[in-house]
């Protein structure tokens, strides 16, 4: 069991570190200038992960550190159990050997691979907030004032917001101003509708998302499914 628990533990790590990674490639090494690197930097020290670890991914993205690899984002699509619409989004060094995994997983598991395009078209591309905030206030006001075009309850006091993906840097900036605590903000996708599934339809494809989550270069995954 510690064995698992360390192998799990160490996955989570390397999923932490390749979004650093990439975050300083695509913004610089600078978490004051680089809201997504500052948000990765965050997630990675809340679960713990070493100060090393998190210092030596931002100099790989920066091209500080040279080792060889190089990490990639990449989008796949296609169908889960009983026909639920799925993205799964990948960070990698080596596109060939992620493909093949995310195929076996589909083909093994009741589901269907996609080509490009297969599925997109069953989401809207948003910009996607999560924040949080204390005291009194009207959330479909905050969401106006910050420029999102929709806001749904999350938790006590936490809020996901969406809105267009040009307007993602200004609407978590006037968050922040307006009192938010910003966890999250990034590119995602939203599903336009939901797939109706019984009980034990749903059941299966949450274990089948559940695997594809398990995969080392999974990084976000996006369903047509009320989760």
């Amino acid at each position: 069991m510690m064995a698992a628990n360390a192998a799990k533990k160490g996955a989570i790590i390397t999923k932490l570190a390749r979004e650093i990674q990439v975050a300083a490639k695509l913004g610089g090494p600078d978490p004051a200038s680089n809201s997504r690197l500052r948000l990765a930097i965050e997630s990675a020290r809340e679960k713990a992960c070493p100060k090393d670890t998190i210092e030596r991914a931002i100099k790989k993205g920066a091209g500080l550190l040279d080792d060889g690899s190089q990490i990639e984002e990449l989008a796949y699509e296609g169908f889960g159990p009983h026909k639920v619409g799925i993205i799964v989004e990948c960070q990698t060094d080596n596109r060939n050997r992620t493909a093949g995994e995310i195929r076996n997983i589909f083909n093994k598991n009741g589901g269907a691979l996609g080509a490009e395009g297969s599925v997109a078209w069953m989401f809207d591309h948003v910009a996607y907030i999560e924040a949080s905030k204390s005291g009194s206030f009207d959330p479909d006001e905050e969401a106006i004032e910050a420029g999102a075009n929709e806001v749904e309850k999350h938790g006590d006091g936490e809020y996901r917001f969406y809105g267009a993906v040009s307007d993602l840097k200004a609407i978590e900036h006037a968050l922040t101003v307006r009192g938010w605590k910003v966890t999250t903000a990034e590119m995602s996708y939203k599903a336009k509708n939901i797939t109706e599934l019984t009980e034990a339809e749903k059941k299966d494809a949450i274990e089948f998302i559940q695997l594809l989550d398990d995969n080392d270069d999974t990084h976000r995954i996006h369903a047509t499914l009320d989760l």
